[in-house]
């Protein structure tokens, strides 16, 4: 469809060209019965049209395939960027108007410094434009101009933003279930390619792990009374995933939801809010302090010598001195010391039968 309009609107231009042509130059044929009458312009137009028509039809192809390229290209760009960037170009041609009656007494040289004006103007407009998109999108969602700050009401309604490795983990479907996760889930498209490819790996522990993750994400978006947003943008000049998510994170300003440490690093050297769901399973175990006394079963042994490991209902690792002993055991321990790594909790103890016999 879009190559027959391109070619019937060559054609419409040729016979435009052709007729124009020949009442303005008054070219005739006598001998083959094209004078300057009307018929005579109607010939032209006609032969014009064919023309036209004919390179139209050559050009067609290419001239949809480029426009297709660039629709997609706007297509895939987020919609505050197009707001801001339309709105600072009609400022600038708006601005270029106004300078264009001051540019009249130079001239035909005003006519054409008057293009450069407009196309400076626009520019410049367009690129004022882009860089204050965050600033406009504060303006129009609230009504009041601020520099980065978000109207209360929107602070609630944040963003967050899903990471593959919180997607396959599980536990963020849990959380939302409970409430504590408000605003809207977003799950960007690329996250999805990813979880995709993961899925579709020919390696049985990635295919399991990106299966998972689907459906988690199957779970949330249909069992969960959560809102949930399939962002279909991209930043095609950013290659990494955990890239992309930052800036996708600082375009919408929201928040990164993720358990990944590097990528909690980069967020928060780039300024953009983190949510790690490690901290708040670290933050919601149970506290333990020296001195309490504690039922557990020594399943294994410890590192050093004569030490056995127990783990408490949470996953938190207890090392009991001299624990070696009692292995396969309930026993009583008495906790010595509490040591909170970025891996997560550890509790030493030791048996409280030898604190009895001392």
């Amino acid at each position: 469809m879009l190559r027959k309009s391109i070619t019937a609107f060559a054609g419409l231009c040729g016979a435009w060209i052709g007729y124009s042509l020949h009442h303005a130059a008054g070219w005739s044929f006598p001998g083959i019965g094209i004078d300057d009458s009307l018929w005579g312009s109607l010939m032209f137009a006609v032969v014009g049209a064919i023309l036209f028509m004919l390179i139209g039809s050559l050009c067609a192809q290419a001239v949809s395939y480029r426009l297709h390229s660039f629709i997609a290209s706007f297509s895939n760009t987020p919609m505050n960027e197009l707001a801001a960037g339309a709105s600072g170009l009609i400022g600038g041609l708006l601005l270029a108007l106004l300078i264009y009656p001051s540019l009249a007494w130079i001239g035909h040289a005003g006519d054409l410094l008057a293009v450069g004006v407009t196309f400076v103007c626009g520019y410049m407009g367009l690129r004022i434009g882009l860089e204050k998109k965050e600033e406009l999108a504060s303006l129009w969602t609230s009504g009041k101009w601020s520099r980065g700050e978000l109207p209360e009401e929107r602070r609630i309604e944040e963003h967050k933003i899903l990471d593959t490795s919180v997607i396959i983990d599980g536990r963020i479907a849990d959380i939302c279930k409970t409430g504590f996760i408000e605003g809207t889930i977003v799950i960007p498209e690329f996250v999805l390619e990813e979880l995709q490819h993961i899925a579709d790996s020919s390696d049985l522990l990635k295919r399991n792990r990106g299966r998972r993750g689907l459906d988690i994400l199957n779970k949330i978006q249909k069992e969960l009374d959560v809102r949930v947003l399939i962002y279909e943008g991209d930043f095609e000049e950013i290659s990494e995933v955990d890239s992309k998510l930052v800036k996708l994170a600082k375009v919408l300003q929201g928040k990164v939801v993720t358990n990944d440490f590097n990528l909690n690093k980069v967020c928060e050297l780039q300024g953009v809010s983190v949510l790690n769901i490690n901290d708040l399973a670290n933050a919601v175990k149970p506290v333990v302090l020296p001195g309490e006394e504690i039922m557990v079963q020594v399943i294994k042994d410890g590192k050093e010598h004569g030490q056995g490991v127990a783990y408490l209902d949470d996953g938190t690792m207890i090392v009991v001195e001299g624990g070696r002993d009692y292995i396969g055991n309930m026993m009583e321990v008495l906790v010595t010391s509490v040591l909170q790594t970025s891996a997560g909790r550890m509790i030493f103890a030791k048996p409280k039968l030898l604190e009895k016999a001392q």
